[in-house]
C-alpha cells in the first residue's frame, strides 16, 4: 500500500513515461497480465491507456489489472493508468 507522498512521487515520475499498452474492447486477459507482470518487473512503472472501443470502465480495468498483477494503482486519469510494482530484482525507484 502507498502512502500519499510516494503516490505523488510516483505521479510526478508517470507524467514522463507514454503509456505502452493499450487495452480495447477484448478487455484484459491472461496474455496481457503476463507482459504487464514482465514489464512491472523490467520497469516498475507501467502506464496503460484504454481505447474509445472499449465497453468497461477505465477505473475497473484498473482495478482487475493491479488485482491479477498484484500491483499498487498510482493514478487512474481520463482513459490512461498508472501501476506501480517493486521489482525484485531490477529495483530501481527509491520511493520517499
Amino acid at each position: 500500500m502507498l502512502t500519499g507522498k510516494q503516490r505523488s512521487y510516483l505521479r510526478a515520475l508517470a507524467n514522463e513515461i507514454e503509456p505502452i499498452f493499450q487495452i480495447g474492447k477484448g478487455g484484459i486477459n491472461e496474455n496481457m497480465i503476463v507482459q504487464f507482470n514482465e514489464a512491472l518487473e523490467a520497469r516498475e512503472i507501467i502506464k496503460v491507456s484504454v481505447l474509445n472501443n472499449s465497453l468497461e470502465d477505465p477505473k475497473e480495468l484498473c482495478n482487475e489489472a493491479s488485482r491479477l498483477t498484484g500491483s499498487d494503482i498510482v493514478q487512474v486519469i481520463g482513459k490512461k493508468f498508472v501501476l506501480y510494482k517493486e521489482s525484485e530484482k531490477n529495483k530501481v525507484i527509491e520511493l520517499p
